[in-house]
């Protein structure tokens, strides 16, 4: 830290005029100098071309793409030599795969799919879940008609809960959308047995405690030409299972929650149990989100 009062030292602002005289040719005034010259490295550093972006993606990542496993099980594959790249086997952790490039995991040719990317409204009585369920049908089913790829919703839904639902076999973008800190903006309309009184709307305005954890909630309403028991929320909490939680706090009954955006796309002109890809756009900005 500088010290005005510390003269043996001459602070980085500017110099009283009694210090200008004494440290006119000390060491930090010749280095002042200097600096109106333009430095021999700066002046080469103009020169260097920026890097082009590069097309060439992580080995493991590669593999992962391909669908045959985790990056981390790829890792494995690696470090053991079971993964060729145009025939010579390669066990560098790190390793960039080019365009062109023949990958060869544990003695099959790698294809890696093509990054696709749907958003359904989803219908009520259709789960997410893997486990067997004989009374509900499972999401996949409403798109297997969309891609021969291996898709997967974006979070979770449970069977009662309709709306907008993404599915992708970008394993990354499923992956970063499952972190805790992911806060990613969601729009749900919720159907209630009776009309939301208003201090109450005002006090869920204002945030809720749930489980002994403060819940924040963005933006909550009535919606427009509609009853007092049809509600409008704004909140990033991942999980769909807390709107109802909400409400059901404040002694409502919850009848339908229907979620109308998520991380910026809509289901706008979607009809329920239909679905459609995203444009370029929606998947620039799910990326960037």
């Amino acid at each position: 830290m500088n010290n005005s009062n510390n003269k043996k030292r001459p602070t980085s602002g500017k110099p009283s005029s009694d210090r200008k005289k004494t440290t006119s040719t000390s060491k930090p005034a010749m280095a002042k100098r200097s600096q109106n010259k333009k430095p021999i490295v700066k002046k080469e550093s103009i020169n260097v071309p920026k890097p082009i972006k590069s097309d060439e993606i992580r080995l493991n990542k590669y593999i992962s793409n391909s669908g045959a496993c985790s990056r981390r099980d790829a890792d494995i594959y690696i470090q053991s030599g079971n993964v060729k790249v145009n025939g010579i086997p390669v066990t560098e952790m790190g390793y960039k795969v080019k365009p062109g490039d023949v990958v060869n995991f544990d003695g099959a040719t790698l294809m890696p799919e093509k990054k696709e990317y749907f958003v359904l409204n989803k219908p009520k009585n259709f789960t997410t879940s893997n486990e067997e369920d004989s009374d509900h049908r499972n999401v996949l089913e409403l798109i297997k008609g969309a891609t021969n790829s291996k898709m997967q919703p974006i979070g979770r839904m449970d069977k009662n809960t309709t709306g907008l639902l993404v599915f992708t076999n970008d394993t990354d973008i499923i992956r970063k959308f499952s972190l805790p800190n992911q806060k990613s903006p969601k729009i749900y309309q919720v159907s209630l047995d009776k009309n939301l009184k208003f201090e109450d709307l005002e006090k869920i305005a204002s945030g809720v405690t749930l489980d002994d954890h403060r819940l924040f909630i963005d933006e909550i309403s009535y919606i427009d030409n509609e009853p007092k028991t049809e509600i409008g929320i704004k909140l990033r909490t991942p999980n769909v299972k807390v709107v109802r939680a909400i409400f059901e706090n404040f002694k409502y009954n919850v009848l339908k929650v229907d979620r109308v955006a998520f991380a910026g796309l809509t289901k706008k002109n979607l009809p329920r149990g239909n679905w459609r890809p995203l444009t370029e756009q929606e998947i620039i900005n799910l990326k960037n989100i």
